[in-house]
């Protein structure tokens, strides 16, 4: 498979998994309280595909237009009702009932984030240990001390066993507060504290990642370039290297470790490459054309071949963090609040002027992360689907009439007043919320065409 297709097909599973979710909420909520669903629709516009199931005859369909779905419930507003199912109406129910429904969509995305980081939790996950690489020049990083194979133990007086537990508290209290204490064991085996300055990723305007803002990167050690596996049929199985050998120069320029291979031959996609090798003390001279590869839409070399490792470097760089059963619950729990909680501040940030407006991602930017995902695993997919199911679900939630949130706030008003909002007060709602949408949905567009230029 292609990698565009790839991406794709990612991207599609993670938006069918979302809407069938989000939609399923609304209808099992709307059949607890009696309400009787006339349409189930993954999908917008004309459907490809429908069939009625079940008593009521529930018509499930596939809608051509595939970026969301929606929940047809019986309703007087929307057209004659028989008295024989008048009971079964939606507008005839309880506004507490009609809260229910309404809400359902969005907690069956919290639910989903929960299940899956439950999982994961439970079953345990193999990721990085927090080791920092070589900070950038001037960076906060540096300027904090922070040295090349220093391994982060507490960051902000918390304990963390990964980057990536390290990376969300960072982010956490770089909304909160200027600076950071890290407790690091430097490469001397020493305890030390680096404080590190928090205030350049709100001075971007939280553009880009905030750790490449901060100067952290993850450590990369020096590997010789000596091959420990050939994968068949590739261009380097095709050229003739073989496990063990050890590369010297590409083109007369002189190799000091795996990353210079990698970087080479990444950059020289479709181009004839002439390595120098030595094998069981000989040198010999190989030619090799790297495949060329889509990735993210540039076009990189491959060859098929990967490092040497003992095993002892894989050990030292990585860790597989699980807990028992009623522990992964209550983490999984907290896991989702916090990302719930941290997707509604930088929302609110962003509509002050905090946060910029280029962190809005579209379609485009979540199928490459979605690809991105896949391709490093299982684990990290599933992640990513629940990240992108508590931002759905907290998107949902915002008071903006045509959402889910706009809904609910009417049956607020409902409350409030004693009586239900106007039919005139709703259509002027759905028309302004409508707008709002579309100038988001471009804006959102608008960011990926330009993330795809401009790299």
């Amino acid at each position: 498979m292609s990698g565009f297709l790839f991406y794709l097909a990612a991207f599609a599973l993670i938006l069918g998994i979302l809407v069938v979710v989000h939609e399923f909420g609304h209808y099992l909520a709307a059949r607890l309280v009696g309400v009787k669903v006339l349409r189930f629709s993954v999908g917008f516009g004309r459907p490809l595909w429908a069939r009625r199931f079940g008593l009521d005859g529930t018509e499930w369909a596939i809608g051509a237009f595939p970026l969301g779905g929606y929940v047809k419930m019986l309703d007087e507003r929307e057209g004659d009702v028989p008295p024989a199912d008048l009971p079964r109406s939606f507008n005839r129910q309880p506004v507490q009932w009609r809260m229910l429904v309404v809400a359902a969509g969005p907690l069956a995305n919290f639910l989903l984030a929960i299940v899956l980081y439950w999982g994961l939790f439970w079953h345990g996950t193999e990721e990085f240990r927090p080791v920092l690489g070589a900070p950038a020049i001037a960076s906060p990083a540096a300027a904090a001390g922070c040295e090349d194979g220093a391994l982060v133990r507490e960051a902000a007086g918390e304990q963390v066993q990964t980057w990536q537990e390290m990376r969300w508290l960072l982010l956490q209290r770089a909304a909160e507060q200027d600076q950071v204490e890290l407790e690091v064991i430097n490469p001397d085996s020493e305890i030390a504290v680096r404080h590190l300055d928090l205030s350049a990723v709100r001075r971007s305007g939280w553009e880009g990642d905030a750790l490449d803002r901060l100067g952290l990167t993850l450590y990369r050690p020096h590997l010789p370039p000596v091959l420990g596996l050939i994968n068949p049929n590739s261009p380097a199985e095709e050229a003739g290297l073989r496990v063990g050998d050890e590369i010297l120069r590409i083109d007369d320029q002189e190799i000091d470790s795996w990353a210079d291979v990698v970087r080479t031959v990444r950059q020289s996609p479709g181009k004839e490459l002439q390595l120098e090798v030595l094998r069981d003390g000989a040198l010999l001279a190989v030619t090799v054309t790297p495949l060329s590869v889509d990735e993210r839409g540039q076009e990189v070399g491959r060859i098929g071949a990967a490092v040497r490792d003992s095993g002892d470097l894989r050990a030292t760089l990585m860790i597989t963090v699980s807990y028992g059963v009623w522990q992964a619950l209550t983490k999984a729990v907290a896991e989702t609040w916090d990302k719930s909680e941290f997707t509604l501040l930088m929302i609110g940030r962003m509509i002050t002027g905090e946060v910029s407006w280029r962190n809005i991602s579209g379609p485009v930017t979540i199928a490459d992360y979605a690809g991105q995902s896949a391709r490093l695993g299982i684990d990290y997919y599933l992640k990513f689907l629940a990240l992108v199911s508590i931002s759905l679900g907290v998107l949902n939630l915002l008071p903006i009439p045509i959402l889910d949130g706009g809904h609910l706030l009417y049956y607020l008003v409902e409350i409030i007043k004693r009586g239900p909002v106007s039919e005139r007060t709703m259509e002027i709602g759905q028309q302004i919320g409508l707008t709002l949408l579309l100038m988001l949905m471009a804006f959102a567009f608008y960011n990926d065409i330009n993330r795809l230029f401009s790299g």
